[in-house]
């Protein structure tokens, strides 16, 4: 009589466990390594597809800075703005699925498809969303200069102007920028739109005052209005920020309904294999429940989400279905 040896053995016990996890199409070798635990063995990149300063700037170094110490590998926060973030969208979409280069993605992934006649990626077959992390209102500002004390002077201001009065925001085909392009729509005003290169250079400007208003990220403009060098009119979400609380809303102050808020997460390349994906998520979840982090991005005007990849996943099909009638019913476009 005769036994199975070690390999064979290996094999068949291999197989049971397959079998039992809902893998037994997979061979041995690739059942075994999807056991096994995902740890870089190298630096780690997350993709900020936007200048210095803004939110999704604090949001990436933020989570940058705790999770090189969970790794055990450096992890470095790249800004590469350009495009509308266009630029970022395409590196991530075309980067190697191994973990390794992230992107900490917002509402542009899934805009910018319906504004720019072509880019280089799919917001949902391209990328594999890792964790959804925080939302935020817009918040629109003005200098303290300026001649308007809330939304209703605002508005009576821009339909004084004839078109005149600028409105920047933090990019063509931003949150920020369609917000405004809402806002014009619903006030039936009309705006010069000024688009930057990110919140920061955005919020820059108008403290020294070479735009009049912004529409903006609201942990962008934060710090700048408590310190009184800008004066916020309103927060653009249903309801009030907690870290403003008196500022009012633009729809309880004089356009009923209005509610425009962005999304900020965290996604990987298409193919990413789900052993990083499941660890990555974990890291994230755990960094944004710590209390140091969370504490201070509800001070920064941040909720924090944690949306994990299904329901983050979910949100993007959503979005990326939302848009484009948004898009087309505002006339905003590229610039």
């Amino acid at each position: 009589m005769t036994f199975p040896g070690p390999p064979a053995m290996i094999r068949r016990d291999l197989l049971l466990r397959s079998a039992l996890l809902g893998t037994a199409g997979l061979s041995p070798r690739q059942a075994l390594a999807q056991e096994q635990p995902w740890s870089p063995d190298r630096p780690l990149r997350i993709i900020i597809p936007v200048s210095p300063g803004g939110s999704l700037d604090i949001l990436g170094r933020v989570l940058a800075r705790h999770l090189a110490p969970r790794l055990g590998q450096p992890v470095v926060a790249d800004n590469h703005p350009g495009a509308g973030s266009n630029l970022a969208f395409e590196l991530v979409a075309r980067a190697r699925p191994d973990g390794l280069t992230l992107l900490v993605g917002s509402d542009p992934l899934t805009i910018n498809p319906s504004l720019y006649p072509r880019v280089g990626f799919d917001p949902v077959r391209d990328f594999t969303p890792i964790i959804e992390a925080v939302r935020a209102p817009q918040v629109l500002v003005v200098n303290p200069r300026s001649p308007v004390t809330d939304v209703a002077s605002f508005i009576d201001w821009a339909k004084e102007q004839e078109g005149r009065l600028t409105v920047a925001s933090q990019g063509n085909g931003s949150i920020g920028h369609l917000a405004g392009a809402v806002f014009a729509q619903q006030a039936d005003v009309r705006f010069t739109h000024v688009p930057y290169r990110g919140g920061g250079p955005a919020v820059i400007d108008l403290v020294a005052g070479h735009v009049e208003s912004l529409f903006v990220t609201l942990p962008a403009a934060i710090e700048h209005i408590r310190g009184g060098r800008l004066r916020a009119l309103a927060v653009t979400g249903a309801e009030r920020s907690p870290a403003i609380p008196d500022v009012p809303t633009v729809a309880e102050t004089a356009l009923p309904g209005f509610d425009v808020v962005t999304w900020q997460g965290i996604l990987a390349p298409a193919g990413t294999p789900q052993a990083a994906t499941d660890r990555l998520t974990a890291e994230f979840a755990a960094i944004l429940a710590l209390p140091e982090v969370a504490g201070d991005l509800a001070r920064q005007g941040f909720t924090v989400t944690a949306n994990g990849p299904d329901r983050f996943a979910a949100l993007v099909r959503a979005e990326a279905e939302r848009w484009p009638a948004v898009v087309r019913s505002t006339g905003a476009r590229s610039e």
